[in-house]
């Protein structure tokens, strides 16, 4: 069995930079100090990618946008767009399906691809893995790392080894040289928590882990510790699962504030500007929602939620919003608001059949007509091309454009940078 795993480097921020140099932007920001971020106008925000230049002061994954500027106050940061990620994670896909037709994406910005039947074709794998990379550095823009093994596990170990840009090999006789001296916590599945227990029993390297008796460690770490020790000794059964779309299981919006509110006709302004971004980003991927949620976090960082099923499944701003506004007056206990968040999950295609009402449907006809005509005015001349009159004589609430919250997210399956 040979298999290959693809990974985009800083795909969040790759992704990012490819795009604003296909619109004219005139920096390269993968050259500079620059991270993916929240809102830097709003009061917080999570660094989900940072290029290689800021992190060189230190800057790291899941740390707030507030240490991170601490530590490079010349950070540039620029938004998430989660819609342009899927896209860009799908042409990625689609060369690798060219080389095999048995690709599983891991992740949005992780494929394993099983070699092994079209090693016959195209030759030798570590050739092949260096022409995939380079073809998706050619046409596609921005760099992905190779590893070439015979299990997912340590085809997934090869391509983390250095970054980026890079093909790596890990076979088994190459483990104890390449993956035994590195430190137990770059072990897939040992967790900060796991590692934490590991090092208490001077247990250090992958090389010890691999070393110390399984019994042993099941007795501490039950079935778990059984799992580490095999995947520290190059042990994974797991075939390659065909899986040609990315699990999207929810859609949603949220903002931090920039001050807290505690009018109750102001909050339900920002809902609408977050309604109206799940409903548009719903209906691009063409589904319809069955439950919609509404989060809130107050000043005192207590967060809560609450969650609706919908007797019919919908896609239309207004219907999201007025849901929206329900779930946020029963939920709401008067508290100053730091925080709001709209999402909507339950999906269905809109060529599956559908319970319809009896009433109203000349009215949702209408809806659906107008959002379908706000969109493309929207996606042709940008998001500001038009707004609702709503937002026209309000100073703080304006409409949601493109990232512009700090909260910007599509749950998905695996994991996210």
């Amino acid at each position: 069995m040979i298999v290959m795993h693809i990974d985009a480097n800083s795909a969040y921020l790759s992704w990012t930079a490819v795009n604003l140099l296909q619109n004219g932007y005139g920096t390269d920001i993968r050259e500079i100090p620059s991270a993916i971020a929240g809102d830097p106008n709003n009061r917080h925000g999570i660094i989900l990618a940072k290029s290689i230049p800021a992190k060189k002061y230190g800057i790291t994954t899941g740390e707030s946008l507030f240490e991170a500027r601490r530590k490079c106050p010349e950070l540039q940061v620029f938004p998430p767009e989660f819609d342009l990620y899927m896209k860009c994670s799908q042409e990625m896909f689609n060369i690798l399906k060219e080389y095999s037709p048995l690709v599983q994406r891991y992740s949005v910005d992780e494929c394993f691809l099983d070699y092994t039947l079209s090693e016959r074709k195209f030759g030798d794998p570590v050739k092949t893995a260096y022409e995939i990379k380079d073809r998706i550095k050619n046409e596609l823009g921005y760099t992905v790392n190779v590893g070439v093994s015979c299990n997912k596990l340590l085809a997934k170990m090869g391509s983390e080894l250095k970054k980026p840009d890079r093909v790596h090999t890990l076979f088994p006789e190459e483990i104890e040289e390449k993956m035994w001296p590195l430190p137990v916590e770059e072990l897939f599945m040992v967790g900060r928590a796991t590692a934490k227990k590991l090092k208490k029993m001077n247990i250090n390297t992958i090389g010890d882990l691999a070393r110390t008796d399984v019994i042993y460690l099941k007795s501490l770490l039950k079935s778990h510790g059984e799992l580490v020790w095999n995947y520290a000794n190059g042990i994974d059964p797991s075939p390659v699962t065909v899986n040609d779309e990315i699990d999207q299981k929810g859609i949603g919006n949220s903002m931090t504030l920039k001050y807290d509110v505690t009018d109750r006709k102001e909050a339900k302004m920002f809902l609408l500007s977050l309604s109206e971004r799940v409903g548009m980003r719903l209906r691009k991927h063409g589904f319809k929602a069955g439950l919609v949620s509404v989060t809130v976090k107050s000043s005192g960082f207590e967060k809560y939620s609450h969650q609706m099923k919908l007797y019919t499944y919908t896609d239309s701003t207004t219907e999201i919003y007025k849901y929206a506004c329900r779930l946020f007056d029963q939920c709401w206990k008067g508290e100053p608001i730091r925080l709001l968040g709209v999402s909507v999950t339950n999906f269905k295609n809109p060529d599956e059949p559908e319970q319809i009402s009896m009433f109203g449907e000349e009215k949702k006809e209408k809806e659906q007509a107008l959002d379908k005509a706000i969109d493309a005015i929207r996606e042709r001349y940008g998001q500001g091309a038009i707004i609702r009159g709503a937002f026209a004589n309000h100073q703080n609430v304006k409409p949601i454009e493109g990232g512009v919250n700090d909260g910007n997210y599509i749950m998905m399956g695996g994991h996210e940078e």
